[in-house]
């Protein structure tokens, strides 16, 4: 009898250490998500930013430049449910401002141009390999969050279900070129 409790009881705990730890790790991967989507949201800024920047710079034409400035604007100002809507659009009016390589000369042919097309250059670049990675988090915890275990136990919490941002985050070809 007491070699069947302690069978018993050894199970019991290695179940349990077994759900901790899958608990724990739960826990890790949207700690992750929340460090992607900090990052994320940081360089979504830095990219709205260093569109501003240049559009009131003055180096481009004034249509361009309202196009560009009014496009960072709404992706800086969006409510979290428009987000990713105004952040293609930006990435939108970015390719329609610079699909020709010949803009991205004229503007680094102006003063302080040079600098501003890198910055730019270099905020585009990494805009999707942030997104990658915030997507990579979510991908991993809702594939541990759909086994059973994780839903019959209910280790996830009230931690709400964490959702992948879905945005066109394609580059301008002139400025991908560039960054190559």
């Amino acid at each position: 009898m007491t070699v069947t409790l302690i069978w018993i009881l050894a199970v019991l705990f290695a179940i349990g250490l077994y759900l901790s730890w899958t608990a724990g790790r739960l826990d890790r991967l949207h700690s992750r998500i929340d460090a992607a989507r900090a990052a994320l949201d940081a360089q979504l800024l830095r990219r709205a930013s260093v569109t501003q920047e240049l559009a009131t710079s003055g180096v481009l034409d004034p249509a361009a430049s309202i196009v560009l400035y009014e496009a960072a604007h709404a992706a800086r100002q969006a409510e979290e449910e428009q987000r990713e809507v105004a952040e293609s659009e930006l990435s939108q009016a970015l390719r329609a401002v610079f699909a020709e390589p010949a803009q991205v000369d004229a503007v680094r042919e102006a003063p302080g141009g040079d600098a501003a097309t890198h910055e730019l250059t270099e905020a585009v670049r990494r805009v999707p390999m942030a997104r990658r990675f915030h997507n990579d988090a979510v991908g991993a915890a809702r594939r541990l969050r759909e086994h059973r275990k994780v839903r019959w136990f209910r280790l996830a919490g009230h931690a709400p279900f964490p959702m992948a941002f879905e945005m066109d985050d394609e580059p301008p070809p002139a400025l991908a070129d560039r960054a190559a």
